[in-house]
């Protein structure tokens, strides 16, 4: 049975590395996003056909419900993170809470 990893962040660095490590070891990889722009897939576009992407808001717990019930991983790799640092003083709330 092919095991499924959901990653949050994987259009990160860190995403981005261990969605190509977890392809190469045969996972169906499911990449989360918030609905970025397609500048920000820069990083996964070598093993974009690898990855399945889903919309999905860590703030939403129903969302997430949702696609934990959708995708059904059997591994789940928070790595979501708040990184664009003008934001983090004009919205320090939503920087605290996903950090």
């Amino acid at each position: 049975m092919m095991k499924t990893a959901l990653i949050t962040g994987v259009t990160g660095q860190d995403g981005s590395y261990l969605a190509e490590l977890l392809l190469s070891k045969g996972y169906r990889v499911v990449g989360m996003s918030r609905g970025a722009p397609a500048e920000s897939y820069a990083r996964i576009r070598h093993i974009a056909p690898g990855i399945e992407m889903a919309s999905g808001n860590l703030q939403d717990q129903d969302s997430l419900i949702q696609l934990l019930e959708n995708i059904k991983p059997t591994e789940v790799y928070n790595l979501a993170a708040h990184s664009f640092l003008p934001d983090h003083r004009s919205q320090p709330a939503i920087a605290a809470a996903i950090a």
